[in-house]
């Protein structure tokens, strides 16, 4: 094949060559300008023609021969490295059965060390997740990363290996019974980051200042609470801030943060309030202004108690700035009339000055008896809009019902709420209105028989 590809070669230059000395003879042919001429030309060319095709034909043949030593040194090659690959292949044979070998003499080397590489392999993932979620990594940051590649090791552990699992757990022990301050930053709501003083708890709060603190694993950073818990819970965290030594109580968080951040899930008073909607509204109005009919009663009341028992010291002038004293000038101008007349006249007097002093004290019970009735009104609604939920997207998510419910049950605890303080306003300015009235019925019969005995 190398040789018929050769003579090809040889053949197509000995063509080119011909073509070449034809052009050039032509050319010079072209010039010639007789036949003398013409002739000697062809006498020349020829001899140029002989003389390049035997240079061409050396150079082939010096070619040829340089191409077969290329080729030999090929074929050399060719058989070095066959003989090199089966080399090769006996020594990667070999090298498998001895590291066959070697791997069976370290598995009957390590003998029992086998169990112990899965254990400290388990105990290490084990750690790593618990120093993860542990909010004492918020004082010591990064202690889970020496531990990631014990976890994630295919062979035994170093002496350095088992010393930095021991160094966490024992770190993690220790510090879980102690309460510590220190400084770190704190991720704020806002975004910003500030350097705060914060207290651990071991391993249940993180406080600063009358804040509670947790510690987001996922991103490593400490943050307040969406919304610090009500009550007295935040005012002994301040308390327990500010103590340098002694006792002082606190609240604690057992798992973690999740039972404070289900505490930030609790609705306020103020979110419990308004889930009563409009009716709760109403409620609230009626309880204000039957407050203030109470109490705008109360004072009128008080201040006409108070104008009756100075004109009852000094009764023989009477004032018409008081019941009594228009029911004293009644008699005043009557004392001529016999008792029976006498006695009609004061009824009178006694009759006008009573509306004056009972007016609004109805209002208030009316008011008293109505809220609870807008309470179960608003019950009523609730159930309605809680049927109307699961009519429409069933008893599978109970959240769904929770709002209606919560207005049933928000606005009949408010209904009861206004109630309760409408009826005690009401028995007290009843009970003040009453009183006042007894004090004019019992000196207009005082009066009537008094002028009985004159008569």
């Amino acid at each position: 094949m190398n040789k018929l590809v050769k003579s090809l070669m040889i053949a197509a230059a000995v063509t080119l060559s011909a073509g070449t000395t034809l052009a050039a003879q032509a050319q010079d042919t072209s010039e010639a300008k007789n036949l003398d001429e013409l002739l000697q030309l062809v006498e020349k060319n020829r001899v140029s023609s002989r003389e390049l095709n035997a240079e061409r034909e050396r150079e082939f043949t010096a070619a040829r021969a340089d191409k077969q030593a290329m080729l030999n040194r090929a074929k050399q090659q060719l058989e070095d490295e066959k003989a090199r690959g089966k080399r090769l292949q006996n020594e990667f044979s070999e090298n498998e059965v001895a590291l066959a070998n070697k791997e069976q003499e370290l598995e009957n080397a390590k003998g029992t060390l086998g169990e112990m590489f899965g254990v400290v392999r388990g105990a290490a993932t084990e750690t790593i997740g618990r120093i993860a979620t542990s909010i004492i990594s918020a004082q010591y940051p990064g202690r889970e990363d020496v531990l990631e590649s014990l976890s994630e090791a295919k062979e035994l552990p170093t002496l350095e290996e088992l010393e930095e699992l021991w160094q966490a757990l024992l770190t993690e022990m220790v510090q879980s019974g102690k309460v510590v301050k220190f400084e770190t930053d704190v991720t704020l709501l806002d975004g910003g980051t500030e350097t705060r003083e914060v207290v651990r708890l071991g391993t249940f709060n993180l406080i600063s200042g009358d804040q509670y603190l947790v510690y987001n694993d996922t991103t490593e950073q400490v943050q307040p609470l969406g919304r610090q818990p009500e009550g007295g819970a935040t005012g002994q965290a301040q308390e327990f801030f500010n103590t340098e030594s002694g006792y002082e109580g606190v609240f604690l968080d057992p798992s973690k943060g999740q039972i404070l951040g289900l505490l930030t899930q609790k609705a306020t008073l103020s979110e419990r309030y308004h889930q009563g909607g409009t009716v709760g509204y109403v409620i609230t109005a009626v309880l204000i202004i039957g407050l203030l009919i109470s109490l705008f009663k109360l004072i009128t009341l008080t201040g006409a108690a108070g104008k009756i028992r100075s004109q009852l010291k000094n009764p023989d002038s009477p004032k018409d700035s008081n019941a009594l004293g228009r029911i004293l000038k009644v008699y005043q101008e009557n004392k001529s009339a016999d008792p029976e007349n006498l006695e009609l006249k004061l009824d009178e007097a006694i009759l006008r000055e009573t509306p004056k002093i009972e007016s609004g004290v109805n209002v208030i019970k009316i008011f008293a008896a109505i809220a609870p009735l807008l309470g179960l009104l608003g019950t009523v609604v609730g159930m309605i809009g809680t049927f109307q939920s699961i009519t429409l997207f069933g008893t599978g998510d109970p959240k769904i019902m929770a709002g209606d419910i919560s207005m049933a049950l928000v606005t009949t605890a408010m209904g009861l709420i206004a109630a309760i303080p409408l009826i005690l306003a009401h028995s007290i300015v009843a009970s003040r209105a009453k009183s006042i009235v007894h004090i004019l019925d019992e000196q207009a019969a005082g009066i009537v028989a008094a002028h009985s005995e004159k008569e």
